[in-house]
């Protein structure tokens, strides 16, 4: 039998409640809104190597998302408001087999931009990092002409540490270590 380290989380369910949102794992009913949100070229022109993605992609995404958990303990989460249930978009932990660092990062829905639900989010995400999954050091990496991201990132500590060539473009590292 395969190791799967996140294996009991998946089966214990992951929540990160937080004033106004809830992180939780995905779930295939969230496609619908990850489709919509993966297919906007304003919302992902920073993510990855800037380009939209199918809905047979987006479903491959999450499909990922759930992998990673399963075989990292940890992962991206949906991003859902407390009181409607609606998905918002995604936060958590990116750091995949070859990624430069253990990686906290945001995606929203343009239609949620502007609220400060990207900061509530990280922040959340953050404290977990650091409480309970023992992490010393998280990193974000943005684009540079990323504005939005760079002021989530400072507004959750991070400061900026380099600049770095990744999936063939510069990005910015911002950093923070365990407090």
């Amino acid at each position: 039998m395969t190791d799967l380290p996140g294996l009991g989380r998946l089966n214990d369910g992951v929540v990160i409640d937080t004033a106004r949102l809830r992180l939780r794992l995905y779930r295939e009913s969230d496609l619908d809104v990850f489709a919509d949100m993966h297919a906007d070229a304003l919302t992902m022109q920073y993510i990855g190597e800037g380009k939209t993605l199918t809905r047979a992609e987006s479903w491959r995404f999450l499909a990922a998302g759930l992998g990673h958990w399963a075989l990292r303990g940890y992962g991206m989460l949906a991003v859902t408001h407390r009181e409607t249930g609606e998905v918002l978009g995604r936060a958590g932990f990116y750091h995949p087999e070859g990624w430069p660092g253990f990686e906290v990062g945001w995606l929203f829905h343009r239609k949620h931009w502007g609220r400060g639900y990207a900061t509530e989010a990280a922040a959340a995400a953050l404290e977990y990092a650091f409480t309970t999954l023992g992490k010393e050091h998280v990193v974000s990496f943005i684009r540079r002409d990323n504005q939005a991201s760079i002021r989530v990132a400072e507004k959750i500590g991070e400061r900026f540490e380099a600049e770095i060539e990744l999936l063939g473009a510069p990005a910015l590292v911002y950093g923070i270590h365990r407090p």
